[in-house]
């Protein structure tokens, strides 16, 4: 049977060609997860490489960091890389000083730097785990105590998806590893280049691992693609659902055409203002037949898709531009029926737990026909945008002079309209309050720009030196004795 999508395509869209001859299992929650990951940490012989957005520092952090650093003294090399904001406020220097002074070696990974102000606003969010060389593991889990839950506080643990592989790929998810290992200091010695015909087929199933970086777009194009290509059902699970317009049309246009599209978001967000923001673009995606569902639990921080029962990813991309465009993450896109199917009923029995978002016109017209609505998995949804995000339509309408505006709208263009005339007047009367911040900023950025020079120009003037004297040895006629 052909493929979801061709080599070629995986090869051009995702710079990520399939690498046959893999097993995969499916992970559910850490319940599954963090057993899995110690299992293989404690019978690692030679390598482990752990990459996390951050390890919080709690009982969950502290019993892994205490099996890597008795691994680390029995002379495993253990790398770990950690991102700076990520573990800011849930990681103490004191915590890294002391896997290091065990052996593990600790990198941070992009902080604040003078000659980058704005470098550290892309992110290592990539989360994997490989041990020898001959297993890995990608997942959208950190390595905290939230995901556990908590039962004296009587707080439910987070939700979240990961998979366990074996086979050549595994080679692959070393390759991403060490391409970040070499950003944040010096790469990887040669000898520990990671090898596919190191390790044997393991199953029938063909993978891509698909390594985001800032600017590359390559899971969105995927994520694009995918989108088209579905054919029976598209089924998405994100944490942080705010996807760009292209991507929602993509949806609307499959659920229009009859694909089952199903999209699981979270009920609860642990970043402020996520659901509001998420909430303010349902109504497109509802009217052109997408189906959305609100899990009624702690936290849902999975990523996962799982297409036409025969296509699936898991990993850390949100469908939001800051994973798509400004991060480092990390996915694996799967063709196998079998893991497809665990995907779908995984699936199944998330929804079980979850309210469907519908119109309220949808809710009024079934009450209109005497039938009952569940009380479990139906929710009325309500105009929650954003105020800044409706401010922000409706003004760009007005300067664009498009049409659509109507009398709805004049409380909106009313509050723009103080919101504006407020900030002339601060800028007439306390100028520095904008400008303040913004003169901080400039010279912040002047001086970086002078520093990055200076160095760049110290490096050709040396290259210039070296070519010169390298040169001029070469010239320099023998001495000839009479």
């Amino acid at each position: 049977m052909d493929a979801f999508l061709s080599d070629q395509l995986y090869a051009r869209v995702a710079d990520a060609p399939p690498v046959p001859g893999n097993s995969a299992r499916l992970l559910k929650d850490a319940t599954e997860n963090y057993p899995a990951w110690r299992q293989a940490i404690g019978e690692a012989r030679r390598t482990i490489y752990l990459e996390s957005y951050f390890i919080r520092e709690d009982y969950i952090g502290g019993e892994f960091a205490a099996a890597l650093a008795a691994k680390a003294r029995e002379g495993v090399r253990v790398r770990i890389i950690y991102d700076w904001f990520g573990a800011l406020g849930f990681t103490s220097r004191r915590f890294w000083r002391r896997l290091r002074e065990a052996g593990v070696e600790v990198r941070c990974f992009n902080p604040p730097r003078f000659s980058s102000p704005f470098g550290w606003l892309s992110r290592d969010h990539r989360k994997m785990l490989t041990v020898d060389g001959e297993v890995g593991f990608v997942f959208g889990l950190c390595i905290d105590q939230r995901w556990l839950g908590d039962l004296k506080r009587k707080l439910a643990p987070w939700r979240d998806t990961g998979m366990e592989i074996r086979g050549p790929a595994v080679a692959d998810l070393e390759r991403t590893f060490a391409q970040v290992w070499e950003l944040a200091g010096r790469p990887m010695p040669p000898n520990e280049s990671p090898d596919r015909m190191a390790n044997p087929h393991a199953g029938d199933a063909s993978m891509c691992v698909i390594a985001g970086s800032p600017h590359s777009a390559r899971t969105y194009r995927l994520d694009l693609l995918v989108a088209a290509n579905a054919k029976r059902s598209l089924w998405l699970t994100d944490a942080y659902f705010v996807p760009t317009t292209p991507y929602a049309q993509g949806l609307c246009a499959a659920a229009m055409n009859g694909v089952d599209v199903r999209l699981l978001i979270p009920g609860l967000s642990d970043v402020p203002f996520t659901r509001a923001m998420m909430r303010s673009g349902f109504r497109p995606l509802l009217e052109a037949g997408v189906r959305i569902y609100e899990w009624q639990g702690t936290m849902l921080h999975a990523k996962t898709a799982v297409v036409d029962g025969r296509w699936s990813r898991v990993g850390s991309t949100n469908l939001n531009l800051t994973s798509w465009i400004g991060n480092w993450e990390l996915d694996v896109a799967i063709e196998d029926r079998n893991f497809a199917g665990m995907m779908e009923r995984m699936y199944e029995e998330d929804l079980a737990n979850a309210n469907e978002i519908v119109l309220g016109a949808q809710v009024e017209a079934v009450q209109r026909s005497g039938a009952v609505l569940p009380a479990k998995g139906r929710a009325k949804a309500r105009p929650r945008a954003s105020l800044f995000l409706r401010v922000s339509r409706v003004v760009g309408m007005i300067i664009t002079n498009q049409l659509g505006l109507n009398p709805s709208e004049a409380l909106i263009m009313a509050i723009s309209g103080l919101v504006t005339l407020a900030t002339v007047v601060i800028i007439a009367l306390w100028p520095w309050v904008i400008a303040g911040p913004l003169v901080v900023i400039g010279v912040w950025v002047a001086l970086a720009l002078l520093a990055r020079a200076y160095k760049l120009y110290s490096q050709g003037r040396r290259q210039a030196e070296l070519r010169e004297a390298s040169s001029g040895a070469e010239a320099k006629p023998e001495r000839v004795m009479d």
